[in-house]
């Protein structure tokens, strides 16, 4: 039996405006507490132009089910990062680490700039299949894929664990503890 959805990049705006309210509808301030430790959150805030912007550097991978989005995961390229100023802190901590040895700053890398999967369509697999469709579109171009994550967000560091992420550091900030992740594609 296949999957009630195909695996992709964006292909028009209007699934990007559908990115931003799948993400509001599970942002961590969106959800209940029971809900955000059974099945994540997410913790960013996008704007149209911000994903745009992202989009024309790096297309995302999403997953439809005919017209509905089941879910998403964002490309983020290290020139969108001042377009997500949460996410700076991260960013500035990137370029003090090393990976197998290597300064990460001189590895072929992008962000994971978010992943999340509607709540109709969590279970079947397609938290995976985003991930092995940005493998399929951008290892060529890439050797290595980083995101970070919550500790608080257990389900979803398992999902990331599981995908073949492996944890490069530890930090905390103001907001939380969170987890570097990288995924080798060499």
């Amino acid at each position: 039996m296949s999957a009630p959805w195909s695996v992709g990049t964006v292909r028009d705006p209007l699934e990007l405006a559908q990115i931003l309210d799948l993400q509001r509808a599970n942002l961590a301030a969106n959800v209940s507490a029971e809900q955000a430790q059974a099945q994540g959150f997410v913790t960013a805030v996008h704007s149209l132009e911000v994903l745009q912007r992202m989009h024309e550097l790096a297309p995302s991978i999403v997953a439809r089910a005919e017209s509905q989005l089941a879910g998403y995961a964002l490309s983020m390229r290290v020139e969108a990062r001042r377009d997500v100023p949460i996410l700076e802190p991260m960013f500035e901590l990137l370029e003090t680490l090393t990976f197998r040895g290597h300064p990460l700053r001189d590895t072929r890398f992008y962000v994971m700039g978010q992943v999340c999967v509607a709540q109709a369509f969590r279970g079947q697999g397609l938290f995976d299949a985003l991930y092995l469709g940005h493998r399929e579109h951008y290892q060529r171009r890439f050797e290595l894929l980083v995101t970070e994550v919550s500790t608080r967000n257990g389900r979803s560091l398992r999902a990331h664990e599981r995908v073949g992420f492996e944890p490069l550091h530890r930090y905390r900030d103001s907001v939380d503890e969170w987890v570097i992740l990288g995924w080798d594609w060499t």
